[in-house]
């Protein structure tokens, strides 16, 4: 989510889809002083707008907004060697801008608003079952990633009561494209593994709201709901993610476009963005829940 690689070579969403794997190792690894820096500005923000006292979904936006203007940065999270936690608050892509915005969230909700704090929800977040263990623990499908934080309590898929209709799809991206992950092609076991959480997904019902319906549901959205945008890529799941956020009575789509951008709010109406990207067909809503 890339946390899934980009195909340049595709135009649509924001230039690129988001594919599973983040399979390049050109990224900006973390520098933890910097990273460390960073976050204590946006906790710094959270107190002086006393967000431990909002709701979730308003704290999300306003962390969301305060990475407006963060360069996007590709293939983030792929650090050569054993799998380890990544951090990367400089720079940001579409899931990272998301994954960021929750996990400071939930600090702040939980008045535990320190680095080590904010990296255990990171990892809490980004990993089955909050685990560390090799490449394929890390959530690399944002169906996945939606489905494995409904468990943990940190989300709740809400697609299907708002609107949403089944999003019949065989995922298997990654199995089928070993040659664009060097994790893959240098661990070909993994292969196996990646494989089996497919079939695990292709098992659950999925369901998105198509991306003609999104102005008829979009009453149904809060700012601060985590947006999955599905797409007709053979065998993957999610084009590209953001913050849904209401301006002037309009429903619009926080999130990092693409390289060479930067973290925008768009011009368009969500259902505006949508309709002008052809290989995007519609959206999955997340809802993080209050953390206990």
């Amino acid at each position: 989510m890339n946390r899934r690689t980009f195909l340049g070579t595709i135009p649509f969403a924001a230039s690129v889809p988001l594919l599973p794997g983040r399979s390049h190792f050109n990224a900006l690894f973390f520098v933890d002083d910097e990273d460390a820096l960073i976050c204590a500005r946006k906790f710094d923000l959270a107190v002086s707008l006393n967000l431990h006292k909002r709701l979730m979904n308003e704290v999300i936006v306003e962390i969301g907004k305060s990475f407006l203007g963060a360069d996007y940065v590709a293939h983030s999270l792929e650090a050569p060697g054993e799998e380890r936690l990544v951090v990367n608050l400089r720079g940001l892509d579409c899931v990272l801008l998301c994954e960021n915005s929750l996990s400071l969230a939930r600090c702040v909700k939980k008045n535990t608003m320190t680095f080590e704090a904010y990296k255990a929800e990171l990892q809490f977040i980004r990993y089955r079952g909050g685990v560390i263990n090799r490449y394929p623990s890390r959530l690399h499908y944002f169906s996945d990633y939606i489905y494995d934080n409904e468990k943990k309590g940190v989300l709740k898929d809400i697609t299907k009561s708002i609107g949403g209709v089944p999003y019949k799809k065989t995922i298997d991206f990654m199995s089928t494209h070993v040659d664009s992950y060097p994790q893959l092609k240098e661990h070909p076991e993994f292969v196996k593994t990646i494989a089996r959480q497919e079939a695990e997904i292709n098992k659950r019902e999925l369901y998105h709201i198509p991306k003609a319906d999104v102005e008829k549901f979009a009453s149904k959205i809060k700012s601060g709901d985590i947006l999955a945008i599905t797409c007709t890529i053979p065998g993957l799941d999610i084009a590209h993610t953001g913050i849904a956020i209401w301006q002037n009575n309009k429903l619009h789509l926080m999130h990092a476009p693409n390289v060479g951008q930067k973290v925008v709010i768009t011009e368009k109406t969500l259902a505006e963005y949508l309709a002008g990207n052809k290989k995007q067909s519609g959206i999955m809503v997340a809802r993080a829940l209050e953390p206990i």
